[in-house]
């Protein structure tokens, strides 16, 4: 007779060979750059790069990210570590994310195999008797995962590293949760009477359930938000393999029932409660190009897109920059909107139609469609992004690959296999040409840029690298190849201000004309729709190149960017402080500058740096009053210390300027 532990070991072999495989297919990547949203959450937030590791320099750290309102603490406070220990040096941040996706791909492994066994023993039985290592077959989907194309910006990509060490705990809680559900279905001895007993493991299993639910979804959510989805997963997977059922096959488990209540329901009453007034504010969507109806028409392709990139991960679609999209207009405008809102309807019935004879390509499917009803439904985000699929093609692969490893004896098997085969070569092949040009900043440019033509961001980033690459030097012979990129950019539609900024930057620091073509379209931009995040990063690069001495701009056409940007309501709090940073510092106008800063401590109170600035500001035109509102404003955002420093320097200054006045 064959051991449990004999049984069980070519699964593990095989996943030791798909870490393997997965860490040589991604080592080429890790010598890349920092790229796109790297920049403000890493690389340009002094906040993740403390000198040294103390409470008020960790606590800093913790609540600086610009990302997410709730600050996404555990990742930023990642990334501070990766600074003590290499500084910006992106390759260990790199290799930090690639270990996440390793550990996270063992706990695929261990969840797929849970899933598996527990499948196993309903009627009917899904899966063939033949088929001997669920082992193997769970480590088939962890290395498919691992090697997803779609997965790499979830790796590669600094910044996304948010997106995976949240996953992981959403991982471990789901691990965790089927462990207790398996465990409150197994019978044991009474140690009295030796009658069959559940009472004990109904205790300690329902524990285990509670805290797999709760512990990891509270610390995943302080690494990004997508976390609060685990116990919606593990809600599918409670009503599609375990069905509620008690120790008595013949009863529901009224306690499992309770905590979903308590863990799932009321939470997402509370949070749709909160979030519906917001989303039915039309000033949230000001900014964006799309409106709640047409955002909701255009997730319906883009969900269904997402299937298609994950199994046919072609180079055109896995493109990085998706700002080509065109929304959705109507249900015929495209007419793919309608189809794909069919498809989703169909995938739905099929989940209800396959729960019980297919209960794996049901929950594979299940959980597909549930990743995505955070990021792809009513909250106003950017419409697409790759690594959102970083825990749905979970779902895919855990649908499709039992299916295709399958025995010989089974019908179509050297198909199914071949199928499988092809699939997995496929997704490696791809994973690693693209991994390869990850690894050089001048290879991942140029790859983006031919994937995507019609990218604005894809073309403007080519021309930046080029920037980079020329050193400002006119007889490099990558500083004609800086303006065809950008020029393209600028005039493609929806098109951010970032290329004529970088045009009329490049050309500042060179000493050479700029030509009025690049402001007139700047300007008109800026008119034409509120500054987004990219308008604003814009602005404030010439500020800063300005206030260096290094771009002798024209105060008059920074002056009318400014006007145009503010132009529009309630403009954003950044926007006001970039310009008081241009109107004191560089202007000389300290009543203009004052005047903005004021504006930008308004709109945004709890951010510290404005009311420093402002501070300053003050203390410089001998408002010393004014300067102790502003520290005391300071006193009550010193969480944990982390503006200690600040404050203590501007009270040394207000005590001075005190002893040195008449």
């Amino acid at each position: 007779m064959t051991s449990p532990t004999r049984t069980r070991q070519p699964g593990r072999w095989l996943l030791l060979i798909a870490l393997g495989i997965t860490t040589l297919v991604y080592w080429p990547g890790l010598s890349g750059s920092w790229l796109f949203d790297d920049y403000p959450n890493i690389v340009e937030n002094p906040g993740v790069q403390p000198s040294h590791a103390s409470v008020a320099s960790l606590t800093r750290a913790a609540l600086s990210s610009p990302s997410s309102l709730f600050k996404r603490p555990l990742s930023s406070l990642s990334f501070a570590a990766n600074y003590l220990v290499s500084g910006l040096h992106p390759f260990s941040w790199k290799l930090t994310n690639l270990v996440i996706h390793l550990l996270n791909g063992i706990l695929a492994f261990f969840l797929a195999r849970m899933l598996l066994r527990s499948v196993r023993n309903k009627p009917p039985d899904p899966m063939p008797p033949l088929l001997a290592q669920e082992g193997v077959v769970a480590a088939l989907i962890a290395g498919a995962w691992m090697l997803l194309p779609i997965n790499l910006t979830g790796v590669l990509y600094v910044v996304q590293r948010m997106e995976s060490l949240a996953n992981l705990f959403v991982m471990l809680g789901l691990v965790g949760y089927v462990a207790g559900r398996l465990r409150m279905l197994q019978p044991t001895l009474h140690p009295d009477t030796s009658e069959p007993s559940t009472e004990r493991h109904n205790g300690k299993g329902l524990l285990l359930c509670i805290a797999s639910l709760i512990i990891p979804t509270v610390v995943g959510i302080t690494a990004k938000e997508t976390a609060v989805m685990l116990p919606l997963y593990a809600f599918l997977i409670e009503w599609i393999v375990f069905r509620f059922q008690s120790s008595d096959a013949s009863h529901r488990s009224r306690s499992v029932l309770s905590v979903f209540v308590v863990v799932l329901l009321l939470p997402m009453l509370i949070g749709l409660a909160w979030l519906i007034p917001h989303v039915l504010n039309p000033d949230n969507w000001s900014t964006r190009d799309f409106t709640l109806g047409t955002r909701l028409l255009s997730e319906a392709r883009i969900v269904v897109g997402y299937i298609a990139w994950t199994l046919l991960p072609l180079p055109h679609w896995l493109s990085f920059y998706h700002d080509d999209f065109h929304v959705s207009t109507g249900l015929l405008h495209p007419w793919t909107t309608l189809a794909s809102i069919l498809v989703l309807g169909l995938l739905v019935v099929g989940i209800f139609a396959w729960r019980k004879k297919r209960p794996l390509v049901a929950l594979g499917l299940a959980l597909f469609l549930g990743c995505h009803l955070l990021t792809g439904s009513i909250i106003p985000l950017e419409l697409i992004y790759e690594h959102r699929n970083y825990f749905a093609s979970f779902g895919l692969m855990l649908a499709i690959i039992p299916l295709l490893a399958v025995p010989s004896a089974q019908p179509h098997a050297r198909l199914r296999q071949a199928v499988l085969a092809a699939l997995l070569l496929m997704w490696s092949v791809m994973t690693a040409l693209t991994a390869y040009a990850w690894g050089s900043p001048l290879r991942l440019a140029r790859d983006l840029a031919a994937r995507a033509p019609a990218s604005p961001r894809a073309q403007y980033e080519l021309g930046r690298i080029y920037i980079i690459d020329s050193h400002y030097d006119p007889a490099s012979p990558f500083t004609p190849m800086v303006y065809a990129p950008l020029e393209r950019a600028a005039r493609l539609p929806d098109s951010s201000i970032l290329p004529q900024q970088a045009l009329i930057f490049f050309n500042a620091r060179m000493h050479r004309p700029i030509k009025p073509a690049w402001w007139g379209s700047m300007i008109a931009s800026l008119k034409a729709k509120k500054p987004g995040v990219q308008d604003e990063s814009s602005l404030a690069a010439l500020t800063d190149c300005a206030r260096k001495g290094l771009c002798p701009l024209p105060q008059k056409r920074m002056q009318q960017a400014f006007e145009a940007a503010l132009s529009h309501p309630e403009p954003d709090a950044r926007l006001f402080a970039t310009y008081g940073d241009y109107a004191w510092n560089v202007m000389g106008n300290h009543s203009l500058g004052l005047h903005m800063t004021e504006q930008a401590v308004a709109r945004a109170p709890d951010v510290p740096a404005y009311h420093i600035t402002l501070a300053r500001m003050y203390l410089r035109d001998g408002k010393l009053a004014e300067a102790q509102g502003q520290i005391r404003s300071l006193e009550r955002l010193n969480i944990g210390g982390r503006l200690q420093g600040s404050i203590d320097n501007l009270k040394t200054r207000v005590e001075a300027a005190h002893k040195n006045s008449p």
